[in-house]
């Protein structure tokens, strides 16, 4: 099986008469649904456009803070656009190469330069307002505060 074949097998791309083939191993194809969501590159369908990239997340609970984590080396700061709601956090950017290589000097080319992107729908609601984001080391950390569903708010009725 070729590398074309393997991913395109474990993203879920492949034609009808993949299921044919000999060499098809069920192990390799154990991909959960989140694995398949996370391939690191979603090439558009049209060829005319250029491919965005994937952007792979981590996200977890760190008390009372729901934490995203990406790792976004070779990304200025000034090329991330990160927005947030109650309950979604979306991440935009793009990574600029620094000089111009010809297609064909390349022996392999397995990073990704140009645009990406990546939305989320968060667990449970958080307070944009209070929201903190941090690039160190080329990991991007966003700190998204939950908000507190327990504390209650008394509203003074006011007479006509």
């Amino acid at each position: 099986m070729t590398n074309k074949d393997f991913f395109d097998h474990l993203t879920g791309s492949y034609g009808s008469d993949a299921s044919s083939d000999e060499s098809y191993d069920p192990e390799l194809m154990k991909a959960s649904a989140s694995a398949k969501e996370d391939v690191a590159l979603n090439v558009k369908e049209d060829s005319d456009e250029e491919a965005e990239g994937h952007l792979t997340i981590d996200v977890y609970e760190d008390g009372d803070s729901i934490v995203v984590e990406s790792t976004v080396a070779g990304v200025e700061s000034d090329n991330l656009d990160i927005s947030i709601n109650a309950e979604s956090v979306s991440i935009r950017g793009e990574r600029q190469r620094k000089e111009k290589i010809q297609e064909d000097d390349f022996l392999y080319q397995e990073c990704f330069w140009g645009t990406f992107s990546r939305s989320v729908v968060l667990p449970e609601e958080i307070d944009p307002d209070k929201a903190k984001a941090s690039l160190k080391n080329g990991v991007l950390k966003i700190v998204l505060p939950k908000l507190n569903k327990k504390e209650s708010k008394k509203l003074k009725i006011k007479a006509d």
